[in-house]
């Protein structure tokens, strides 16, 4: 009798865990969204989520048979406020998955918290080299591009392109000084010299002295990499301080990516190397362009496409496992097999869980970022202390 009792016991409580399991897959899937709404990036912040809710809508409102429900914190670009804030979306709003962010120093603080409490965590945007090298793990992905991808692609080009000596400016922090690292690396492997390399603290857009110094250094060249805000204004006073028809200004494509209405002539034929461009003129891209379009009343950006992508990589991860977020291995499994059919192009993740992919040279014609070539195809970061 006691036996028959204990088996009965047993098998209400597998009936209830399995009704339980089936109720959660049932509900809505929270997924915390943590993106600058205020100050130098917000329109970057703004261009993600749109991509990301472009996709979901698609969709019908549902990734994996779950309908999603938004949860949104300003980051405000602020690496201070960071944990405090992936804390409150993790333990107060109790959200299945995070969604961030565009600085790279919040990207950092993201991660750690993510790796330390299993939480799902989509990056779409922020190339913090860290984020996929030493603190990767098997439940954090990024859909954009690590920061050393673009500036290799570039260092390969400018070589090619004749250019000896070059000098380099950014802003002092993570993107900056990856984003010049991985430029530095391909272009001295190709016989280039880097003869200065110039910073300031971010978001600081007092260029003035920098760009007297540049003229100064009378360099082939000038590698650089801004976003954002800061973007617009380097571009503008590096015209009006002359250089422009005498020293080449080349960058990573955030240059020049959703900042050209602002920046105008200036930026006319500036050339730059990023992952996504707007003249690909695909079958897949159109139909994106074409429905971001009608969605926003706007003309899309990298950063609405690494949105879209994010999206598209979670939808990939919960259809495998019908919606259920606790089974983390099999939602790795499926993303690390799949062939992301992105506006960009198709890509895959590598070991790491780093988009391979092509990146791109483009030219500023007018409004648009215009395809010249592939300046390095399916390019993956060496995600150098990636152990996983």
């Amino acid at each position: 009798m006691k036996l028959k009792n204990i088996a009965i016991a047993s098998m209400s409580a597998a009936a209830l865990l399995a009704a339980s399991a089936a109720q959660a897959q049932g509900a809505k899937l929270k997924v915390g969204l943590m993106l600058p709404a205020t100050g130098t990036f917000a329109a970057l912040g703004t261009a993600i989520e749109n991509g990301f809710r472009l996709y979901v809508n698609e969709q019908g409102g549902k990734l994996g048979g779950r309908e999603i429900e938004f949860v949104k914190v300003d980051d405000e670009s602020d690496p201070a406020k960071a944990t405090d804030n992936v804390n409150k979306l993790i333990k107060r709003d109790n959200v299945d998955v995070l969604v961030g962010t565009v600085h790279s120093g919040v990207a950092m603080a993201m991660a750690k918290v993510a790796k330390d409490t299993g939480t799902l965590l989509f990056v779409p945007n922020a190339g913090a080299d860290a984020v996929t090298g030493p603190m990767c793990a098997p439940n954090i992905f990024r859909s954009s591009f690590s920061n050393w991808q673009p500036g290799y692609a570039m260092g390969e080009v400018m070589a090619k392109k004749g250019h000896k000596n070059v000098v380099t400016i950014t802003w002092k922090y993570a993107a900056g000084d990856e984003s010049v690292k991985g430029f530095k690396e391909a272009f001295e492997k190709a016989g280039g010299k880097v003869v200065k390399e110039l910073s300031l603290p971010f978001p600081n857009v007092e260029f003035q002295a920098l760009l007297t110094e540049i003229a100064a250094s009378k360099p082939d060249a000038v590698y650089t990499f801004f976003a954002g805000g800061g973007a617009v204004k380097f571009v503008k006073d590096y015209a009006a301080a002359g250089l422009k028809k005498n020293i080449p200004l080349y960058g990573a494509g955030f240059l020049t990516d959703g900042t050209l209405e602002a920046q105008g002539p200036d930026a006319d034929g500036l050339l730059t190397t990023l992952h996504y461009a707007d003249s690909l003129n695909t079958p897949r891209d159109n139909s994106f362009r074409l429905a971001y379009a009608k969605a926003y009343k706007l003309q899309p950006d990298v950063y609405a496409v690494q949105g879209y992508d994010a999206a598209q990589m979670l939808g990939i991860g919960l259809t495998a496992v019908k919606g259920d977020v606790s089974k983390k291995a099999e939602i790795a499994a499926a993303i690390e097999r799949a062939k992301i059919d992105s506006p960009r192009g198709a890509f895959s993740v590598s070991k790491a869980h780093n988009p391979v992919q092509d990146i791109y040279l483009r030219q500023v014609s007018g409004k648009e970022n215009k395809l010249v070539s592939v300046a390095s195809k399916a390019l993956a970061d060496p995600a150098r202390g990636c152990r996983m």
